[in-house]
């Protein structure tokens, strides 16, 4: 096969070090319409150029290797010093259109830049990063919108020594991709306000923090919902009025029930004061009236909920212990209250199931095959997945596509954070405050957080069939101010969390904010 780049390569070596790896010109002679040996078997190990595949840069430094994810090979870029490659397909003759490349991968971490790309396509070249996994397999996605019947499929590779990725399995087929929600919590923003609370652009311009986030590209706001708190944060008439501001941004909304008067999570969920005492039975008619009512209040003050949480991080149930999961079939009974008041309310809006631990493929399907086999009635999954906590990034996506196919349900991450350094600001102990706490591949930098929610981000949109809807930041807002603790009784709790906002020490939005525009 004829390669004019290798004719040239003596003349362009000497000049590459000033160009960006994307500049290469369109490679003509090897043009196609459809992506050829995107599994990297033809040719077997150590083939120096995959067939099919050109080269630009360090070109040692890209060739195919057996341990493919599925087959023998795979394509693989590393070298023992800092290299620059990009190996890489031009296709023409294409129908244009939306298209999307697929793709498994596996990096190491630490490089400058790693990322799959589709460019020269007719308009602005897409990219997506490969996450660190230094296992398992993870698939990303590419969307492009071909306009001049012509791409080129690039996975290019910016790197220190020892450095290395894996490819396999590239697919290039009509389609596209991107996520319908990118979201956060700000639950704590009322309270911050109130206690002084301050919230910045990143060149320190004061603002309003609905507005900021919006601003940056936040699109949903998720807004938890306690009973009767002790410090009057996070009840109905808060809601409500935080409501207004985030639908006077365009945002759309998603109410949080917890059914409790504090924290509900694995490790508890406590009844409310009000219903403590209440039989079963009751308990279904609280659950509704108390869904029911913020709901109805939230149309008459047109702020509808868009998507609504029946219960919060239920893994165990919720309403201990008539609620257990011990007790399925009263467990049910209490979603399914939920659920009706929802519709009751308003039939379009989406009526979502959180569990924690997203990684935990078989907890996950335990609980939901419980809860179809009792007849609970849902709409989409959400999942909590905090990589420090909850497995590994092939994890997470190994449940999340498990249960959006299992199940035929839409599904998104309903919380994920990420440390920007470890230290605290408010003297309190972080929740995570140690490097050997971090994932590794992801520093407690601004740079760590920014790569965590874009990884985390390409995962859900890699979601098969369209499933994977978007993301919710857990408590953005969450700066370190007094008397906005943990504990709604106890003002002087401390804020554990400070260091995973996504306002820095400053006050100032942080780079990680760049996630919201995510495709």
């Amino acid at each position: 096969m004829f390669h004019p780049r290798r004719t040239l390569r003596a003349l362009l070596l000497p000049l590459a070090a000033g160009l960006s790896l994307t500049a290469l010109p369109a490679q003509t002679a090897t043009a196609a319409s459809t992506l050829t040996n995107g599994g990297f078997e033809t040719g077997g190990s150590g083939a120096a150029t995959p067939a099919g595949w050109s080269e630009y840069g360090d070109t040692a430094a890209s060739y195919t290797e057996s341990g493919g994810r599925d087959g023998g090979h795979r394509l693989s870029h590393w070298s023992s010093s800092a290299y620059k490659v990009e190996t890489y397909q031009y296709l023409s003759g294409l129908t244009n259109g939306d298209h999307r490349l697929t793709a498994w991968v596996r990096s190491g971490g630490g490089q400058n830049a790693a990322h799959l790309a589709l460019k020269n396509c007719g308009g602005a070249e897409q990219r997506t990063d490969l996450p660190v996994s230094d296992s398992g397999w993870i698939r990303i996605v590419v969307p492009v919108r071909v306009t001049n019947n012509q791409c080129t499929i690039s996975v290019t590779s910016d790197a220190n020594a020892g450095n290395w990725i894996n490819v396999d399995d590239l697919t290039f087929t009509p389609g596209t991709s991107g996520l319908t929600i990118k979201g956060a919590d700000i639950s704590s923003l009322p309270k911050s306000e109130d206690r002084g609370g301050v919230y910045r652009t990143a060149s320190g311009t004061a603002g309003d923090g609905v507005a900021l986030l919006g601003s940056a590209g936040m699109n949903y706001a998720r807004l938890k919902v306690w009973v009767d708190p002790a410090d009057g944060y996070n009840n109905k008439a808060r809601v409500l009025a935080l409501a207004k501001r985030v639908k006077a941004q365009g945002m759309k909304l998603l109410v949080d029930f917890h059914y409790s008067d504090t924290w509900a999570d694995p490790g508890k969920q406590t009844k409310p004061a009000a219903w403590s005492g209440h039989s079963y039975s009751r308990l279904k008619t609280d659950v509704y009236q108390h869904t029911y009512d913020v709901l109805s209040a939230l149309k008459a003050q047109d702020t509808t909920a868009d998507m609504v949480q029946v219960g919060n991080e239920i893994n165990g149930g919720m309403l201990w212990n008539e609620g257990s999961t011990n007790n399925w079939n009263q467990l049910a009974g209490l979603l399914n209250s939920g659920y009706d008041a929802v519709k009751a309310v308003s039939p379009s809006t989406v009526a979502a199931l959180h569990l924690a631990e997203g990684g935990d493929l078989d907890g996950t399907r335990w609980w939901f095959d419980n809860a179809v086999s009792h007849g609970v009635r849902f709409d989409a999954v959400g999942l909590s997945y905090y990589g420090y906590w909850h497995g590994t990034l092939h994890d997470f996506q190994t449940t999340l596509d498990d249960a959006a196919a299992r199940y035929g349900k839409p599904v998104f991450l309903a919380e994920t954070a990420y440390p920007f350094r470890l230290d605290s600001e408010d003297g309190h102990e972080n929740i995570i405050d140690l490097d050997g706490e971090l994932v590794p591949g992801y520093p407690a930098s601004t740079t760590g957080q920014t790569r965590w929610m874009n990884d985390v981000a390409s995962i859900v949109e890699a979601v098969p069939n369209g499933r994977g809807l978007g993301v919710f930041y857990w408590e953005a807002t969450w700066t370190a101010r007094t008397g906005n603790g943990w504990d709604p009784a106890d003002p002087a709790s401390g804020n554990g969390w400070e260091n995973q906002a996504l306002f820095g020490y400053d006050d100032r939005a942080l780079p990680a904010t760049a996630w919201f525009r995510h495709r």
